[in-house]
């Protein structure tokens, strides 16, 4: 059975605090294929003015994953009209990689903590099994235990065996983008060529809220 895995986040921009733990899971959990799926803006968060074109966050993830053939990006969210749920991503790849494949959802411990918020929340743990990345100061107890008044108690168990230990990179977009705003480096933050396309475009030079 063909193994792939679903990697979704506005990746605004990606950096090596989103490749690092996917390489450690594709890794850990086997993948046959790891896919990075970029959002447009997630219905379960408020929009945010910060959040550069579709087509640039797409860009940047392209160029991160360049030559490494177990990893790869779908457009399949940012060309989708209204609201972007994941369970409808989910059951728009299960029509395109067919029944026999196992789907693998990854996500932070964050996004644990408010997978109760999400759109059809139960039918969506059913539908793929979520994988749970561990991420620094994020404890996964606390964030199941949140869980356990709007999911069976199957889906629970199912989500608390879905967490897998992956490298905790303490690097985070919003820091980035503060960073660059502020003109100071981010040369080890992300991949040069994602630096690059950041500096041709003139991406992220105005403060958040400015």
């Amino acid at each position: 059975m063909q193994r792939i895995g679903l990697y979704g986040g506005s990746f605004n921009p990606i950096h090596f605090g989103h490749l690092i733990p996917a390489l450690a899971a594709a890794e850990l959990l086997s993948l046959d294929k790891l896919i990075f799926v970029p959002s447009a803006n997630p219905p379960h968060k408020p929009a945010a003015a910060h959040l550069v074109a579709p087509e640039h966050r797409l860009e940047m993830v392209r160029r991160a994953i360049e030559g490494n053939p177990q990893f790869d990006v779908s457009d399949i969210e940012l060309k989708r009209a209204g609201p972007s749920y994941t369970i409808d991503t989910i059951a728009e790849l299960r029509r395109q990689y067919g029944l026999d494949v196992l789907l693998h959802w990854l996500i932070g411990a964050d996004s644990l903590a408010d997978l109760g918020l999400w759109h059809r929340a139960g039918e969506l743990v059913d539908a793929c099994r979520i994988v749970t990345m561990a991420r620094p100061g994020w404890p996964v107890e606390k964030a199941i235990d949140r869980l356990r008044d709007k999911l069976t108690e199957d889906q629970v168990a199912r989500l608390a065996g879905g967490v897998i230990a992956t490298p905790l990179i303490e690097i985070s977009a919003t820091n980035i983008r503060h960073r660059i705003a502020a003109g100071k480096s981010v040369r080890y933050f992300l991949p040069g060529v994602v630096l690059h396309y950041i500096e041709q475009h003139a991406l992220y030079r105005r403060v958040e809220g400015g």
